[in-house]
């Protein structure tokens, strides 16, 4: 089950993540790695700038879903990518954020924990609506669970494809229509 963040949850978590960065680019730069502390800086940039473009599609759910997701107690680590676009469209945020946390829930039933899973969505807006590329890779123990749950009817305006879980690597593409 998703928690429901709080205000100050929010700020501890994400004072938290900023302090962790803070410390590293100090460590480095104390142990004059001054071109690691750089890169460092530019992944934040480009992490930061990621987080702007998910919270401009005009998802609020989807968005803090995503953007809480690696704070919970998930056997995955989640990164996503926003694709540049003009095109902004009118979306059912709660069926794609059910959808996603109904995704999520599967993953964690499926794969085993405490190992190197990752979850990677891409976010590609067309011109009908959004194209949401989900790839997973990890060790997945209950093929079985995953299918049960890619096999559900989603909405009438949500198409899911996917080719199942090919050696513990699970692909699935989304195509949300604009409302």
């Amino acid at each position: 089950m998703k928690k429901d963040w709080d205000t100050i949850e929010v700020l501890r978590h994400a004072r938290h993540d900023w302090m962790n960065q803070l410390q590293l680019i100090k460590g480095n730069i104390s142990l004059n790695k001054v071109d690691r502390a750089k890169e460092i800086i530019e992944e934040i940039i480009m992490e930061a700038r990621q987080d702007a473009k998910l919270s401009n599609l005009h998802l609020p759910q989807f968005a803090s879903t995503l953007l809480t997701c690696n704070w919970e107690n998930h056997h995955f680590q989640l990164e996503y990518e926003v694709m540049d676009s003009q095109n902004f469209h009118r979306l059912d945020d709660q069926l794609l954020t059910r959808w996603t946390e109904q995704l999520f829930d599967a993953l964690n039933s499926s794969i085993e924990p405490y190992q190197e899973n990752h979850l990677s969505i891409t976010i590609e807006p067309q011109e009908k609506g959004i194209g949401f590329f989900f790839d997973f890779s990890g060790i997945i123990n209950d093929k079985n669970c995953l299918m049960r749950f890619l096999d559900q009817q989603h909405g009438y305006n949500m198409k899911v494809i996917s080719d199942g879980v090919v050696d513990g690597e699970l692909t699935i593409e989304v195509f949300l229509e604009s409302l």
